[in-house]
């Protein structure tokens, strides 16, 4: 199958590598805004570099990693064309794009996927089986980049992926929101904490930083009578549960094994699979959109 990779910056360029090395996947194009990058990467994953990915005869795969403020304008068409689409997060910068662009995936038959890597993480997919009705769920996501997706805040950024993963692994609909957010260092919000309760009675706990002096990335689920920690940038699981015992039970548990590949790759390899199978991929154009809601929501709250 002919892939595109539109948008060959930090995250982009590793898109192209990974497509490049699939099999039953050539790298058939890649397009940059800035033309010298695009024909550095094209030399470096042997593909050719374009002005525009509808110029690629046969193209059936693109990847849209450019700012998330122009997701739209280049999805939209690509998917209209009949191809097949995997969006980085967030889908789109406002919900009427993301709503536009389903519609138009569904009209057309082609798989639209988005980018949350994170559903991919060894980490999550080793601690997932443990994670049942959460009742309290605390997460810290916090970064040093400033240097880049500087067009929205750290809400679209950064907090997004922990929205999907709650969203994924919390089994209620969301009932209130409260969030405070501070602009530090930039125009945009820079360091953000929200309280997401669920019909269930689940509260989700999350901050967000871009501005950090040391990155963490931890989610810890805490439910009856067990208790799973995943580190997503160490890719470590810790899981206690209560050990049922005569008298008083005892906690048992440690360290879970997380075997896996690099999450980008697992994204792709299932965004490649779901075409082939033509299935739904792993993360959905209306999850990605429950995603975006959720974070929009947020930075609504915001500015209050």
């Amino acid at each position: 199958m002919k892939a595109a990779v539109i948008g060959v910056g930090h995250l982009g360029k590793h898109h192209a590598r990974i497509l490049a090395s699939l099999p039953g996947v050539t790298l058939a194009g890649v397009v940059d805004i800035d033309a010298g990058r695009a024909a550095e990467i094209a030399r470096e994953y042997g593909s050719v570099a374009y002005a525009d990915a509808r110029q690629i005869d046969g193209l059936e795969l693109a990847v849209i990693a450019a700012p998330t403020e122009s997701h739209a304008a280049l999805a939209q068409p690509l998917v209209e064309a009949g191809v097949h689409t995997l969006v980085e997060k967030p889908v789109t910068q406002t919900l009427d794009e993301a709503d536009r662009l389903i519609a138009a995936a569904k009209a057309k038959g082609v798989v639209l996927a988005v980018g949350h890597s994170e559903r991919f993480n060894p980490a999550v997919v080793a601690a997932r089986p443990y994670v049942s009705d959460p009742r309290f769920i605390e997460v810290h996501r916090l970064g040093t980049q400033l240097g880049r997706s500087l067009d929205i805040d750290v809400v679209l950024d950064l907090m997004i992926h922990d929205l999907d993963l709650i969203l994924s692994m919390v089994p209620s609909t969301v009932e209130s929101v409260e969030a405070v957010g501070v602009p530090v260092l930039t125009p945009k919000v820079d360091i953000a904490n929200a309280r997401v309760r669920f019909a269930n009675g689940c509260i989700a706990n999350l901050t967000a930083s871009r501005i950090s002096k040391d990155p963490v990335r931890k989610i810890r689920f805490f439910q009856r009578e067990r208790y799973v920690s995943i580190d997503t940038a160490a890719r470590e699981v810790e899981m206690f549960q209560v050990v049922p015992q005569e008298g008083m039970p005892k906690i048992g548990g440690g360290k879970l094994t997380v075997p896996g590949d690099e999450p980008l790759k697992a994204e792709l390899e299932d965004f490649v699979a779901a075409v082939r199978e033509a299935r739904a991929p792993a993360v959905s154009g209306e999850q990605g959109r429950a995603a975006l809601s959720l974070a929009v929501k947020i930075v609504e709250l915001m500015k209050q």
